[in-house]
């Protein structure tokens, strides 16, 4: 992009979402809005900022339409932090499931590790010279030995003592070594490194999972008060190098304002994407499961709100988090949520059903069209897939009249039936003798005909 997100406009969004998402214009418009008034809202004076709560987006609509897509993809756009959770993980307590709070916890975590990684980046210059200096202590173990101490500083040997002459060929020696490691010609050399061993984890009544659900790292805490033990391991310069780079690298952060900022960051600009909320939507019969799934809601109605969750990084408030909510809603309606749940989605869009004209357009326009991404594939081996106009219609045909017969599973028909008439193409890929291959609609048919006119083996198979 040659903007900077933050610039962009809501319809500059929608078309960067055009670039992967084909039509579902309403969902896009709804979601750029929201983007984009959480960018106008940190340019507020801060008396208006904390007055403005995001709008959370309801997506209705049947599967594999984009909703998720839609979702996902906006994340990335923007830089957030950005979680999906099923609403069916999740049942209040005294019931299987997870904590619904661990969604606020599992959001943060991502978003240390985004920003972590991020500044990791920044220092990766520097930490590369670092991981450098510690090969080539490896590589030649006598310029970094200790200077004796006690009576060994009296009589033993004394690197200090070294003529001036040994000095001058041991750098020699090093910028040698030095030279060679970057001309790669040291890759497969095998060294000796040494690095902090990883603390096992704490066992207790209660598992690590568990306690993480309530905001506890007993493993970390409990590390910090044992001494850290190192261990040595001998393996090659390019392993060696995957190994302390990322080392090398986190001793240069400061690891108190990463989590800030990821703190921050999760806190204003999350996006928390729940799917399959409509089942939870279920009008309660006051018994049995739908007593669990009125739980969730409950349970999920104050984070949306806005509350304050404790995590291991510390307390997060949930009031800024954008939630985007999904569901087909075939066995029930949005009014079949909790009236206090309804009312924190104010945005509805109704996704539509995908047409074979949508198939095709999704199997060639998008950046990571279907059929770019095996021609990619197979390309690796030297083989050059060619499809024609009426091979991509015949697909688009064969998936949408799978997906009226069958069940509607939107574009993911199309994995299913791409997959099956490359199924022998890639089989054959390093072997085959004509590296051209033309994907037409006879083509197409030769491979899906005898699937499709048996009704139960192309209900297996496709």
């Amino acid at each position: 992009m040659v903007k900077n997100f933050d610039e962009l406009s809501p319809q500059e969004i929608v078309r960067e979402l055009d670039r992967y998402i084909i039509g579902q214009y309403a969902a896009k418009k709804a979601v750029a809005i929201a983007i984009r008034n959480r960018i106008r809202r940190q340019k507020l004076p801060e008396e208006w900022r904390k007055e403005v709560l995001p709008k959370n987006i309801l997506m209705i609509g049947p599967t594999g339409v984009g909703k998720t897509e839609i979702a996902r993809r906006l994340a990335q756009l923007s830089g957030s932090p950005f979680l999906k959770v099923e609403a069916t993980r999740y049942t209040e307590v005294g019931y299987v499931g997870k904590n619904v709070e661990s969604m606020i916890r599992d959001l943060v975590e991502i978003s240390v590790n985004m920003v972590k990684k991020e500044k990791m980046d920044e220092v990766k210059e520097k930490a590369e010279q670092m991981v450098e200096e510690r090969i080539l202590d490896a590589l030649i173990p006598e310029s970094r030995r200790p200077q004796p101490t006690g009576i060994m500083a009296l009589f033993g040997p004394q690197p200090s003592q070294q003529s001036p002459e040994e000095r001058k060929l041991l750098r020699q020696k090093r910028e040698e070594l030095r030279q060679k490691l970057r001309a790669g010609e040291l890759e497969n050399e095998m060294i000796e490194i040494e690095v902090e061993k990883e603390a096992a984890p704490f066992v207790g009544v209660m598992g690590p999972a568990e306690l993480e659900d309530l905001g506890i790292d007993l493993t970390s805490m409990l590390g910090n008060l044992l001494p850290k033990t190192r261990q040595k391991k001998r393996v090659t310069v390019s392993e060696a190098r995957k190994i302390l780079l990322p080392i090398e690298a986190e001793k240069l952060l400061d690891m108190d304002k990463v989590i800030q900022e990821a703190l921050d960051r999760a806190q204003n600009r999350g996006i928390i994407f729940i799917d399959e909320i409509d089942k939870i939507a279920i009008k309660s019969t006051g018994a049995g499961p739908d007593v669990s799934r009125q739980g969730v809601q409950r349970d999920l109605l104050p984070i949306v709100e806005g509350t304050t969750i404790m995590t291991k990084y510390g307390p997060v408030r949930t009031d800024y988090i954008l939630f985007i909510a999904s569901g087909a809603f075939h066995m029930s309606r949005p009014s079949d949520l909790i009236p206090e749940l309804q009312g924190r989605f104010p945005i509805r869009v109704e996704l539509s059903p995908l047409t074979k004209e949508d198939f095709v357009r999704i199997l060639t326009e998008p950046q990571n069209a279907i059929i770019k991404q095996y021609q990619a594939l197979l390309s690796t081996e030297g083989v050059e897939l060619v499809f024609t106009p009426d091979g991509v219609e015949e697909i688009a045909k064969i998936a949408y009249e799978l997906n009226q017969r069958l069940e509607n599973i939107g574009a993911r028909r199309l994995y299913t039936v791409v997959e099956k008439v490359l199924e022998d193409v890639s089989f054959q890929a390093p072997d085959i003798p004509t590296k051209k291959v033309i994907i037409d609609a006879a083509y197409v048919q030769s491979k899906l005909s005898k699937i499709i006119k048996d009704e139960d083996l192309s209900s297996y198979i496709l």
